[in-house]
């Protein structure tokens, strides 16, 4: 049984064919089943009728005089909003069907005398037209889900950035809190605990001042915040110089903060320790290990480290640098020199995602 087009969907086809009794026959059988149907003499008229009101397709025969189908086609097709088109061709003329094709046709039917012509000319504009819908909900449901995605990506930069501003605010209250205080140890941990905010507050403005609002750009964070802890641990009598070198790799956000804060917290050991009685060097370097991991190295060429000796200073940034790198499910481990000799250097490697 065919695919007759219900009488409420009022599909509107336009028929091209010079032969006047074939569309005669033609509109007579569509109209039977439920297509408002439009004849055309030819391919100058039903180029004017498809400019002056929308069908929802267009059959076109190939032999006309003057503009052929193959030609109405290709102006058809120019068409804002284009129909899809349906080929009428000979019985034995694959040649132009498959020609008709690649210009552009929906689907093609071979003309031959009698009702199977009638026949497999419905059903091929319910099959034309049943693709068309699906490829239109396709396109919809496409759109939605782009707008969707974009006011989410907008909605998240918009936290991103609140988040930013807030921590910005907090670190300031830290900043305020410690310049009151007169015991040192007490303003050297508020000031520990400025920088690691400092760390944190960075990720989350590249996420809102970039267009990826899932993943940091660690070459472009990293500079960002080496620079920043340049600032803060370099002075004209204890110069400290920070060097970085750092492939481009992009970690999710929880991934970037975790290694944010054990550079904030590697490089800030560097700086407080290495080089007790003068300035110096620290480098951090960030790099690939094969497609699925990645090397964070800091390391200094200070005075040591004695690793049988208790933790200096508070050793809350041990633990968090401990902490950290377990949510990256992984360790930092330190190549250590003697002391007076050789430096120290910090690893971890970990997984990108």
């Amino acid at each position: 049984m065919l695919n007759a087009v219900p009488a409420s969907a009022a599909t509107h086809v336009l028929y091209i064919d010079d032969d006047e009794g074939l569309r005669r026959l033609v509109g007579r059988s569509l109209a039977r089943h439920g297509f408002v149907v439009t004849v055309a003499e030819g391919g100058p008229q039903g180029l004017e009728l498809a400019k002056a009101q929308r069908f929802d397709l267009i059959a076109v025969d190939h032999y006309m005089p003057g503009m052929d189908g193959l030609e109405t086609l290709a102006h058809l097709r120019t068409l804002p909003d284009a129909p899809p088109v349906v080929y009428v061709t000979g019985s034995e003329e694959g040649r132009i069907a498959v020609a008709a094709l690649k210009a552009g046709a929906a689907d093609y039917v071979v003309k031959a005398v009698g009702p199977d012509f009638f026949d497999l000319l419905v059903s091929s504009f319910s099959q034309v037209l049943e693709r068309t819908r699906l490829e239109r909900d396709k396109l919809a449901a496409e759109q939605m889900l782009r707008a969707s995605n974009a006011r989410l990506e907008a909605l998240l930069r918009e936290v991103n950035h609140r988040v930013a501003n807030s921590l910005q605010i907090v670190s300031a209250m830290v900043r305020l809190q410690s310049t009151a205080l007169v015991d040192d140890s007490a303003r050297a941990a508020l000031e520990d605990t400025q920088r690691r905010i400092a760390a944190i507050a960075q990720v989350h403005r590249r996420l809102y001042t970039t267009n990826d609002v899932e993943q940091v750009d660690m070459r472009e964070y990293l500079g960002a915040l080496v620079d920043e802890l340049g600032e803060t641990w370099s002075s004209e009598a204890e110069p400290r110089t920070l060097t970085l070198s750092a492939e481009p790799i992009r970690l999710t956000t929880d991934r970037a903060v975790s290694l944010g804060v054990i550079v904030t917290e590697l490089v800030s050991n560097a700086c407080k320790y290495a080089y007790p009685l003068k300035g110096g060097e620290v480098r951090i370097a960030l790099s690939h290990v094969g497609d699925e991991q990645f090397r964070l190295a800091v390391e200094d060429d200070g005075i040591g480290m004695d690793t049988a000796a208790p933790a200096r200073g508070t050793g809350v940034g041990t633990k968090l640098i401990r902490a950290m790198a377990q949510s990256l499910h992984s360790i930092v481990e330190y190549d250590v020199g003697q002391s007076g000799v050789g430096g120290v250097r910090a690893t971890l490697t970990a997984a990108l995602g």
